[in-house]
């Protein structure tokens, strides 16, 4: 059975749990075996088994399977866009897998693609420790960074780049010429390159990026911030923005460019029932936007998983981690319910939801089924990381535990490194209790807040500890375990 080979994951609304077992039977269902030629050496998936292997379907699929106990692995998959990188620094954004050779889009004829290899492997990193691949992969980092700016990037600094490129098809534009999620992005690599810097104690490699990132992230705060309408847009080719809102705007939160005054406007935004937050957060473009249409029309109105998971994301570098879990919640749910739309009727899952209602979003361009890449974002890495709460990072050898109340839920027998972890909250006789279980675990950590506290980052934190015993727990915000 597959859900004995992956972490289980235990909820108290059974309908979480189920989803994602079910996604785990799907990937498996598409996944495939190592080929003779050497490609994939741990094994590989496309959407719908076909022939042809996408760069921003690995990219983001890769942060739900490093969960899966390396019984389907990434790193095979990223890698095998490594290995075909040109003399120039590019790397096309999809392969013909039975020629090897790239399949090249009129729309996009360079096959760029997001560049989020430096996000992932920092995330790759933090989940299997690794600090030799960081080490491998750098290069390739590097030589792709450059190619991305001597091709796309202008002398006002930022980067003009094909629409194809942003992933977000037929996204309203109105002739936009610097969009502000690509160049939020850019800045996310410069970020992040930056960060594996520090984790390798390369200070030029570090400092290089960190410049080129703090020089992004001032363009663009000086340049796509509107101070009226309090939000970022993108800009026409004379550098003035176009008054078009649209989700790209809080790519900007994942890469940490808004101030702490900016950011409380864009949270604003999204909890605004005239603006972002709809029923089943977030539309690709407000309520209050000429665009918007309650069945979603595509992406140009309609709910992606992948935006829902950026926007979770970049809530929690600003403190509001209860907004983002209850957002990832009410999101779960409405696929949930498109899934079962009655007793007696079976539904599937999509690309694209509506804001209103359940069901699959209409779309000119294509609504895929079952669309795994953008599915297991949300059913996989925000059920563990924000719905169950745990954030994982064998370098630093924590767990850290966010809990919003005290629940039944928790994590079995999940694999670091070898070492298969349980934690557990449950609720006996004597009160809840944290259970944890590890192979090599013999000593932690649990830090509790104040009942009256409300924010993690100002808290007085409260210590105990334990050698491989459960506790008796009072409701708390957060909990730290230390391996």
């Amino acid at each position: 059975m597959v859900k004995d080979l992956v972490p289980r994951i235990h909820f108290y609304d059974q309908d979480f749990v189920d989803m994602y077992d079910r996604t785990w039977v799907w990937i498996d269902e598409l996944w495939k075996t190592k080929e003779d030629n050497g490609n994939f050496e741990e094994g590989f998936y496309t959407f719908d088994g076909g022939n042809v292997i996408d760069l921003f379907q690995v990219m983001i699929s890769s942060l739900f399977l490093v969960y899966s106990n390396q019984t389907y692995s990434p790193y095979s998959m990223v890698d095998f866009f490594y290995a075909r990188q040109m003399e120039d620094g590019r790397i096309s954004n999809r392969y013909d897998l039975s020629t090897l050779e790239p399949v090249v889009d009129d729309d996009n004829p360079l096959g760029l693609s997001l560049p989020l290899f430096p996000y992932v492997e920092y995330m790759f990193y933090h989940k299997i420790g690794n600090k030799k691949r960081l080490k491998d992969v750098v290069p390739y980092m590097e030589k792709y960074f450059e190619w991305l700016k001597n091709n796309f990037q202008k002398p006002n600094g930022l980067f003009e780049v094909p629409y194809a490129a942003t992933e977000m098809h037929d996204l309203e534009r109105e002739g936009a010429v610097y969009t502000v999620d690509f160049n939020s992005m850019v800045a996310i690599a410069a970020l992040y390159m930056s960060n594996i810097g520090d984790i390798l104690n390369d200070k030029e490699l570090a400092f290089r990026y960190k410049r080129v990132y703090f020089s992004l992230k001032t363009r663009i705060n000086s340049m796509m911030w509107d101070p009226e309408t309090k939000f970022y847009y993108d800009l026409d080719g004379s550098e003035k923005m176009i008054m078009n809102k649209h989700i790209g705007g809080f790519w900007t939160l994942l890469a940490e460019i808004p101030n702490d005054e900016y950011a409380s406007f864009l949270v604003d935004q999204l909890k605004d029932d005239k603006e972002f937050g709809t029923d089943n957060p977030f539309p690709t473009v407000p309520v209050s936007s000429k665009y918007y249409n309650e069945k979603g029309d595509g992406y140009r109105c309609g709910v992606v998983p992948f935006c829902t998971y950026m926007v979770v994301k970049g809530l929690m570098n600003y403190n509001s981690f209860i907004f983002a879990r209850e957002c990832a919640i009410r999101h779960l749910y409405y696929i949930l319910d498109t899934l079962h739309p009655d007793q007696e009727v079976m539904g599937d899952v999509w690309e694209i939801y509506r804001p209103v209602g359940e069901g699959a979003s209409p779309s000119s361009c294509g609504n895929r089924k079952r669309f795994l890449p953008m599915l297991g974002l949300v059913t996989i890495t925000l059920i563990i990381e924000n719905i169950v709460g745990l954030d994982i990072s064998l370098p630093r050898k924590t767990v850290y535990w966010t809990m919003q109340t005290l629940e039944e839920m928790g994590i079995e027998k999940l694999s670091l490194k070898k070492n298969n972890i349980t934690i557990l909250s449950n609720k006996n006789i004597r009160g809840w209790e944290i259970r944890l279980e590890s192979e090599k675990l013999y000593y932690f950590t649990i830090h509790i807040l104040e009942e009256e506290e409300k924010d993690p980052s100002d808290s007085i934190w409260k210590v105990f500890h334990a050698d491989r015993q459960a506790m008796t727990m009072r409701p708390s915000e957060r909990v730290v375990f230390f391996l």
